[in-house]
């Protein structure tokens, strides 16, 4: 596996980085990928971006905001956190089987004197508290496992930026998102910097025998090329607010999901379909069934009875789908 080194800070240089490692480099190869943003939310490419963030407090303190390939929820990066991405070619089980990748984490918090846990679909904690998030994209064979560390991030900032909905607190059964995170340095027994944990990780993966690529001129224009044309791009981070009369929302162990729909005379003109869910197929093939059908059950469930609900959206099936809907 060949080691790749950002040394940019700047979060849509660094998620054109993980897309370009992915999609234009040896197929062949399999790539790991440390990389650290500038105050940033990333969110879910299934996200609702405005429901997601405090819009006011994003603006007045100049925080990014992008979105990614991958399902999953919205996250704040800062310079106290560090992310990590796995590219490699798919194999049996591997599919969100977050645990293959997230085990040399948790290896190298044991040898730090801390012990971490997976937990749910997507999460690592230290005592009951996440400390990383995690979520993959799948493309023709190829799979990207990415993840955060928060290891001496800024709660304050954490809290104040993000926008957690009712519904999610609620499930949880928790007052804050605060009560809920922490960072890997509050649990450590000695003085680690994040460069220390850094290294810590290559070591395990690694050995003494890192294999390193150093991107090229040719690498960095193609990347700022992806860059400019997605993830700086005002229609990939935020896209067109969906016009709506109804909106659905739920929580399962896959997700949380919400519908949007405009209905006219009781046929669907319009509808939207964001959540921090997990999938490999598109939602425009289902959004683009439902529209001009009529606003009943019966109609909706005829509609999708021959549908792979679970391929668009993991670990839901037709009939917990139509909850969302009517």
């Amino acid at each position: 596996m060949i080691y790749i080194e950002s040394n940019s800070i700047n979060p849509y240089f660094n998620l054109a980085l993980e897309e370009y490692v992915m999609t234009k480099m040896d197929k062949d190869q399999e790539y790991f990928i440390l990389w650290q943003n500038e105050p940033t939310i990333v969110v879910g490419k299934h996200q609702n971006t405005i429901g997601e963030i405090n819009l006011d407090y994003v603006k007045n303190n100049k925080i990014h905001v992008v979105r990614r390939l991958s399902g999953g929820g919205a996250v704040y990066h800062d310079l106290g956190n560090l992310n990590f991405t796995f590219v490699v070619n798919k194999k049996e089980k591997a599919e969100f089987d977050f645990k293959i990748f997230t085990k040399p984490i948790i290896d190298v918090l044991k040898k730090m004197g801390v012990k971490a846990n997976p937990t749910g679909r997507n999460d690592l904690v230290i005592k009951d508290k996440k400390f990383s998030g995690n979520a993959q994209y799948i493309k023709k064979g190829r799979i990207l496992h990415h993840g955060t560390l928060l290891f001496d991030s800024d709660m304050k900032e954490l809290v104040k930026a993000l926008n957690v909905s009712d519904v999610k607190i609620i499930c949880k059964g928790i007052k804050s998102i605060r009560s809920r995170v922490t960072n890997i340095k509050e649990h450590l027994n000695k003085e680690y910097t994040l460069e220390d944990f850094k290294n810590n990780i290559l070591a395990c993966l690694y050995g003494n025998n890192i294999k390193k690529y150093d991107l090229t001129k040719d690498d960095y224009d193609s990347i700022d090329k992806i860059m400019n044309e997605r993830y700086m791009t005002w229609e990939w981070n935020y896209g067109i607010s969906p016009k709506f009369n109804i909106k659905k929302e739920n929580k399962f162990p896959s997700g949380k999901i919400e519908t949007y729909l405009y209905v006219e005379d009781g046929i669907i003109k319009s509808c939207r379909i964001y959540g921090d869910f997990f999938g490999n197929r598109n939602l425009e093939y289902i959004e683009d069934l439902l529209l001009n059908k009529k606003y009943i059950e019966e109609e909706i469930r005829h509609t999708l009875k021959d549908m792979h609900i679970h391929k668009h959206i993991s670990g839901l099936n037709l009939e917990k789908f139509i909850t969302c809907i009517i």
